[in-house]
């Protein structure tokens, strides 16, 4: 049995999508291929309002997170955390033999402008990770105040994570100037796993040119090379791309403020839901995520229990991620899901709930 899926990612795919990536097989050196792969980055420049490359990775999203701080920290990374995601870019930079260090706000706080501000101030840093929207938390950091203060440090490259936030939320990087800004597609994009996008300033590719120890798979250098001729340096996730060209066409047929209203009106929908089932929400106020709400168990909820009997049903919800598994849980309400989608989904729980409380 199918169960459709609630969860934080992988999201509940469309049957349209999926037979996009039922297209015929093209060889990847094909012209085929390069029309395909410039029309889908000449699409993710539009949505995120950049003129940078936008490179295609067959590779989870940590492939990319991993591959921008081996190409841009020359001398020390800044990484800010305040869930399980953006700790681990932490790990992940260390266990590349990178120096870093970790400056976190408590789980459910945002990354704020002044934290940022405070770490970089002593000159210490040449790259800095943040993640956007921390999955983990359902807590989303205020991006645009965080590039204001990132225009006092030039020299600090701009590494952004927006996993679960990219195309739910307007990303203008050329106001934002990020030097990196990258996402999986199994989250808000609403596709099947496997592909990472990511957008790189000049800026950035000049500093990795001089980047000893990049790598191969992750190097931007080959990225770009490969990128003038639209391809990608190893053999890529070809149907993928097919569901990426048909989901971004949707998007834009949509319209991307509608698709950011949708995501918003969603969002509200779900806060409202869950407190009126008495229970609060993790993540503060003022810095809630669009994409996925993060509730508190209310202490009387057998949340294992909760997530079996919906799975008996055909639904799969989430108990909480990380140190606060079974404190908290989490609905997801991004992608090609709608109203009617959530309102299945609230249904079912209230019918539920009475079974699981003490």
């Amino acid at each position: 049995m199918h169960k459709k899926l609630f969860i934080p990612g992988p999201v509940e795919v469309s049957p349209d999508v999926m037979e996009a990536m039922c297209a015929p097989m093209i060889g990847h050196r094909m012209a085929e291929y390069a029309q395909l792969h410039e029309k889908v980055t000449r699409g993710l420049r539009t949505l995120l309002n950049t003129e940078d490359p936008v490179f295609l990775s067959t590779s989870s999203a940590f492939g990319v997170m991993e591959g921008a701080v081996r190409n841009l920290v020359q001398k020390r990374c800044a990484c800010f955390g305040n869930g399980a995601f953006s700790t681990k870019w932490h790990d992940v930079t260390r266990r590349c033999g990178i120096e870093a260090d970790l400056f976190s706000a408590e789980w459910g706080q945002p990354i704020t402008a002044e934290m940022v501000d405070r770490a970089l101030a002593g000159g210490k840093y040449d790259a800095m990770t943040l993640v956007h929207n921390e999955t983990s938390t359902g807590v989303m950091s205020p991006l645009a105040e965080i590039a204001e203060v990132m225009k006092k440090y030039p020299d600090v490259s701009f590494i952004v994570d927006t996993v679960s936030s990219m195309t739910a939320v307007p990303l203008d990087l050329t106001a934002l100037g990020t030097d990196v800004c990258l996402a999986g597609v199994q989250k808000a994009f609403g596709l099947p796993p496997g592909l990472a996008v990511f957008a790189v300033s000049p800026r950035a590719l000049e500093k990795a040119r001089s980047t000893p120890n990049r790598g191969y798979y992750f190097d931007f250098e080959e990225f770009e090379k490969n990128d003038l001729k639209h391809n990608t340096p190893s053999t890529p996730c070809i149907s993928l791309i097919y569901a990426m060209a048909h989901q971004l066409d949707k998007m834009f047929a949509e319209g991307l403020d509608a698709r950011y209203a949708r995501h918003a009106q969603m969002a509200d929908t779900t806060r409202q839901w869950m407190q009126q089932q008495g229970f609060s929400l993790f993540a503060a106020e003022g810095a809630r995520s669009q994409t996925l709400t993060c509730a508190c168990n209310d202490e009387r909820t057998d949340l294992e229990r909760l997530k079996k009997l919906a799975g008996e049903q055909g639904y799969a919800i989430d108990n909480g991620y990380g140190k606060i598994k079974n404190k908290t849980f989490r609905i997801a309400h991004m992608a090609d899901m709608t109203m009617a989608d959530l309102q299945e989904l609230f249904t079912l729980l209230e019918a539920l709930l009475p079974k699981v409380r003490s």
